[in-house]
Parts: structure tokens; C-alpha cells; sequence
């Protein structure tokens, strides 16, 4: 069982790292398709951005540790609306953390950074963080089934007992 929640924290990190990779890809994409910034207000500073992301990326992490470390390996499924519900989490605190950072960065206007936040509610690169960390459950998901349902590491044909 504890070699089953080592893989699933394994996997789970680099799940992270591939919603990082598809996050700054995608971000970089929609900047140049609808030629706007991916944080639109100058006024943020340059640190917003990636705090916002980072706080993206670790919820996910948080999320999908305790969905392959809490879950037994053979109840594991994939489930849409476990991943729907890590997407809309991952969302908001995308979202918060902007309006957060902004106001940790510059106490004197908080209000600016709530506007900013509720701004962000409605443009392209928050919904890719949901939506992205949507896919990435998923994906995770489904590399969990397929490993604890095959039991061990996959074997060519060669290598099965007759038994089986």
C-alpha cells in the first residue's frame, strides 16, 4: 500500500509540473491571438502574474496528493466531476492570489487589486487555469487506474506466467 501512494505522489508532482508547461504555453498562445498582455492592468507589478500562478500549481498539487494518497488504489477512478470541481478550485485561487499579491504589494489601494480580481474572472488565461487543471486531473486520473489495475509495471508477452 505505502509503494502505492509513493507512485501517486510521483505522479502527481510531475502532473504539476505538465499543468506549469501547459499553463505558460498557453498563456503565451492567447497572448499572441488576441494581442493583449496576460495580465492586463500595468499597474500589478510584475510579481502578480506568476504568484498567481503558483498558487494555481500548488492547489493542484495539494488536490491531486490527496486524491491519489487518500483514495485506495484499487477504488481508484476517473472521475469527471472530482477533476471539474479541482478546475473550478484551481480557478478561483488563480484568481484570488492576483487580487491578494496585488494587495500585499500595495496596501495603500486594495480596492484596485479587488477590481482586478473580479477583472480577472472573465478573461482568457483564468479560464485556461481551470480548464487546464481540468485536463490535468483527468490525465491523472487515468494514469492512476492504468497503473494499480495492471498491478506492477507493464510485461511483454514473453514475460506472463502461463497462468494468467
Amino acid at each position: 500500500m505505502r509503494d502505492d501512494r509513493a507512485y501517486a505522489t510521483v505522479v502527481a508532482f510531475f502532473a504539476a509540473g505538465l499543468y506549469l508547461a501547459l499553463l505558460v504555453a498557453a498563456f503565451g498562445l492567447i497572448s499572441l491571438a488576441t494581442d493583449t498582455d496576460v495580465i492586463g492592468d500595468p499597474q500589478v507589478g510584475p510579481l502578480v502574474g506568476p504568484t498567481m500562478v503558483i498558487a494555481a500549481a500548488v492547489m493542484l498539487l495539494v488536490f491531486l496528493i490527496v486524491l491519489g494518497t487518500r483514495v485506495p488504489a484499487d477504488q481508484q477512478r476517473v472521475s469527471p466531476g472530482v477533476a471539474f470541481g479541482v478546475g473550478v478550485a484551481c480557478y478561483a485561487v488563480f484568481i484570488a492570489a492576483g487580487g491578494i499579491a496585488g494587495a500585499f504589494g500595495d496596501p495603500g489601494d486594495p480596492l484596485h487589486y479587488f477590481l482586478f480580481a473580479l477583472s480577472q474572472l472573465v478573461r482568457w488565461p483564468s479560464i485556461t487555469a481551470g480548464v487546464a487543471a481540468f485536463a490535468v486531473t483527468l490525465l491523472y486520473q487515468l494514469v492512476l487506474v492504468g497503473r494499480f489495475r495492471q498491478r506492477g509495471r507493464p510485461r511483454w508477452p514473453w514475460e506472463r506466467d502461463e497462468d494468467e
